[in-house]
């Protein structure tokens, strides 16, 4: 039995790693959890004079570093003088050259929010006029490529680490003591410790590079380095390396406690043999357990307490309140989920002679299902705090992972569920190996094993009943070779009795269940992991839903006019080339003054849609001598660009110019001319 559902175990782990890694991939850099709710001048402003410093106001309290604050002339040229400062709460200004000259400026931010997350970000604004920049304003995200990629996995492995050693070790503690001497449990519980321990040393490195420039080369720059053990982040990835110590001192003691042998008797013969005093025994197992309990619950939660006191629960709302939650919260996810992956092991690892038992898993069941109140407990206060309103559920991308979350975990406990019911009908095989400990016994006091040995019930000198007595006179030493002989066959039957029970076993259809059941519960949590984490990285929705809103705010006071509405140009074109006639579309959302949303659509005059090498954009406002404004929007799908952060300085008639290249030498301008603002 087991030979057969080894390959599908393994197939199915790799298919659900595989789904974790898809989700991770597909999240994407991390968003910002601080988020712009003003600035001075404002985006897309145009102010009569030069401004003496230029402030933006966040969501909540970043860390600064002296180029956190950039502004650039129309050149690309920087112009800001000093370091960044604050001013007053969440508003933190740089100061500027005197005597700016007119043209439009860009601000370039990157900062480090609260709860630990890069933020980054630019707008412009205009003095005295808009003109033309040649400095980008699409804003670049802190941790794109490599080491922003390498940060969120090693996240991902310092839950799952954590998860798997808190969860494993308080199974076997609270659950089924006996499998501290199971070798496949403990690799699953040290496991984890290696992978918490070497994902956060890795997190210590990335932690420079990923709130900074993004650079490969920068993860091993000790100056970056001491710059992160100064911060709450680098901090608590210390102390979470100080507390792994104490994890491990607490796995060796709890993996080698219960295997201790029992103490000596003194026999009235002089024999010494081991034997149990029942009581001692006892009462020193309930003392070491009691510790053990003790000084497990305090190294777990303060390595919870290394994210609470990092991330989300540590800025915002009730921050007092929410970091208690929140440890308990990680908790109650390592009693479940963790454990749920040692019963995984224990069910399909455990040897013959070891089984989980029914007991075991149904006190499991028990700790799950107080696991799960607590989990909806704290979940439902978290949620209300980081969402704030109903419609953040559906509106920010924060709201919708919680929602996959929730799922998730509905159907989670339903499984459970089933695996309660094979739980109790579980029917425990017969201790068939039993009878092989008693042939030990046996032989070790001289007799004969029944039914498997060739010899008789002699003393320690007799000869046995068959063969040639010369024989064996001649190798009958001191040494006893038939006692040797006993023993060996009581070893080979011990093996084959053990052999035969775990076919047994493995026939129980009920358990074959539970084996199932469980499987499907961890697998699914392996995705639920990965959601969560991608959960911890995304900008919580009531920071989303403020920005927008600010954003509005800022938007619709820029305006001359308040006028708003989609705005939508269709120009044909013809390069000269083959295959060089189309139509552009250009959609400009919602084509006003300030921030704009513009796509790009190229279309073959059949209105199927086609690549084309590039595609340009130029505002230009020939009545007030604005522009052109270049715009190079990104290549999306298929005839499809897209460019955010589009800026209207003002109102007025403006002239559209699209410029359309079907090959390297064949190109062409279309215009047109369009109200905006």
């Amino acid at each position: 039995m087991t030979l057969t559902i080894a390959p599908r175990v393994r197939a199915l782990v790799l298919l659900l790693l595989a789904a974790a890694c898809a989700l991770l991939a597909g999240a994407g850099p991390a968003s910002a959890h601080a988020a712009v709710t003003g600035s001075d001048p404002g985006q897309g402003a145009v102010v009569d004079k030069a401004p003496a410093r230029i402030s933006l106001t966040f969501s909540e309290q970043v860390a600064m570093s002296d180029d956190s604050l950039r502004v650039l002339d129309p050149e690309g040229k920087r112009v800001d003088t000093g370091k960044p400062s604050n001013v007053s709460g969440t508003t933190y200004a740089v100061p500027l050259h005197s005597g700016l000259p007119d043209g439009t400026y860009t601000v370039a931010y990157q900062v480090v929010s609260a709860d630990s997350h890069p933020v980054a970000g630019a707008y412009t604004f205009s003095i005295g006029a808009p003109s033309k920049t040649s400095v980008s304003v699409s804003g670049q995200s802190a941790d794109d490529g490599v080491v922003g990629w390498l940060y969120g996995f090693g996240r991902y492995v310092s839950y799952a680490g954590f998860i798997v050693m808190a969860g494993g070790a308080a199974f076997v503690l609270a659950c089924w003591r006996r499998g501290s001497g199971v070798r496949p449990v403990q690799r699953f519980v040290v496991s984890g410790w290696v992978a918490l321990t070497a994902a956060t040393l890795a997190l210590l490195l990335l932690r420079g590079s990923f709130t900074g420039s993004g650079k490969v080369a920068d993860v091993f720059d000790l100056s970056l380095l001491g710059q992160v053990l100064q911060t709450k982040t680098g901090a608590a990835l210390v102390s979470r390396l100080l507390l792994l110590a104490a994890a491990a001192l607490f796995i060796a003691v709890l993996f080698g406690a219960y295997a201790r042998p029992s103490p000596t008797t003194t026999l009235t013969d002089g024999a010494s043999r081991r034997q149990p005093d029942p009581r001692e025994d006892a009462q020193e197992k309930r003392d070491l357990t009691f510790g053990l309990s003790i000084g497990g619950v305090v190294v777990a939660s303060g390595l919870a307490a290394s994210w609470a006191m990092s991330e989300h629960a540590s800025v915002g709302l009730q921050a007092g309140i929410a970091m208690p939650v929140d440890v308990l919260h990680l908790l109650a996810v390592a009693a479940w989920l963790g454990g749920l992956g040692a019963l995984l092991v224990a069910l399909y690892r455990a040897p013959a002679d070891t089984p989980v038992d029914r007991p075991a898993v149904r006190r499991f069941s028990q700790i799950a299902f107080g696991s799960v109140l607590t989990l909806i407990a704290t979940g439902a206060y978290q949620s209300w705090r980081q969402l704030g309103s109903w419609s953040a559920f559906t509106d920010t991308r924060y709201g919708q992972l919680l929602l996959a979350k929730i799922g998730l975990v509905v159907v989670m406990v339903g499984v459970a569920w089933i695996s309660r019911r094979w739980t109790g009908r579980l029917v425990e095989t017969a201790p068939v190996e039993a009878v092989a400990v008693r042939e030990k016994e046996r032989v070790g006091a001289g007799a004969e094993p029944a039914g498997d040995m060739a010899t008789t019930d002699a003393g320690d000198g007799d000869a046995p009943a068959t063969g040639d007595s010369d024989t064996d006179t001649d190798t009958d030493t001191d040494e006893h070779p038939g006692s040797e002989r006993a023993a060996q066959l009581a070893r080979q039957q011990a093996a084959r009795d053990a052999a035969r029970q775990k076919r047994a076993r493995d026939a129980d259809p009920n358990r074959f269940g539970l084996r199932r059941s469980v499987l499907t519960e961890a697998g699914i949590a392996v995705v639920l992991l990965a959601v969560t984490t991608v959960l911890t990285q995304t900008e919580p929705g009531r920071t989303e839903q403020e920005a927008k809103a600010a954003s509005s705010s800022s938007a619709s006071a820029s305006s001359d006019t308040g006028a708003s509405g989609a705005l939508t140009l269709n120009m044909p074109f013809d390069t000269g080339a083959e295959d060089g006639k189309g139509i552009v579309t250009v959609d400009l959302d919602p084509a006003r003054v300030g921030d704009n949303e513009m796509h790009v659509f190229v279309e073959r005059p059949n209105g199927r849609a086609f690549d084309i090498p590039e595609v340009k954009v130029e505002f230009t406002l020939k009545a007030k001598d604005i522009g052109p404004l270049p715009v190079v929007p990104d290549h999306i799908a298929t005839g499809h660009w897209s460019a955010n952060g589009v800026q209207i300085p003002m109102a007025g008639d403006w002239q559209v110019d699209v410029t359309v290249r079907t090959s390297d030498i064949d190109e062409v301008t279309v215009s047109k001319n369009a109200q905006i603002g």
